[in-house]
């Protein structure tokens, strides 16, 4: 599988590079599980959106992750979060409608990167993107640039790309990229 990228810029965001992904219930539902029982303790993640952003980091493994009438659902004990990523069929006396199914489901899932305006990697990640484009979550990915408590990491840590470059070999097919470590300064900003 070779995987095909494509550079946009974005308002607010300045370059992404974006790898786009399957959308089926089955792969989301098992990179989801993958990032949130294997490697909960790594990721911050929440919505992204101009005017907010929330940055949630958890301090335990989540108690269950379940698929059921197409929402993922990762349960956390005192709160949890849904995510439509499949077939949202309803019950029997109120079934969805198709057009509301189709407007709640992730219809556009990516990997990305951030990209300084001299093209060096600077923030990495996971989205998606409901039906009518609008963001369901994001998923912040370590950070070279950071050291894990956000501060900046002076020198680089590199190490930190390890489930970047897992996520590149499972979803992709693609090898670590040399560009990846050449990251430096700060990851915000061009």
């Amino acid at each position: 599988m070779a995987a095909v990228s494509r550079i946009v810029e974005e308002a607010g965001n300045g370059k992404v590079e974006i790898f786009p992904l399957p959308t089926g219930a089955d792969f989301l539902f098992d990179l989801c599980k993958l990032l949130f029982e294997k490697h909960w303790h790594e990721i911050v993640f929440g919505s992204c959106v101009q005017g907010a952003v929330f940055e949630i980091a958890v301090d335990r493994a989540p108690k269950k992750v379940v698929l059921f009438d197409g929402y993922l659902t990762v349960d956390f004990g005192r709160w949890h979060f849904h995510l439509c990523i499949g077939e949202n069929r309803g019950t029997p006396r109120h079934p969805t409608p198709p057009e509301l199914a189709r407007h709640r489901r992730t219809a556009r899932a990516e990997l990305y990167r951030g990209l300084r305006d001299d093209g060096a990697p600077r923030s990495w990640g996971l989205r998606l993107f409901n039906g009518a484009g609008e963001q369901q979550m994001t998923v912040f990915l370590p950070n070279p640039l950071l050291t894990p408590d956000m501060k900046p990491a002076r020198p680089p840590d590199f190490s930190r790309l390890a489930l970047w470059d897992e996520l590149r070999r499972v979803c992709l097919g693609l090898d670590p990229d040399p560009l990846d470590r050449t990251a430096e300064g700060f990851p915000c900003g061009g």
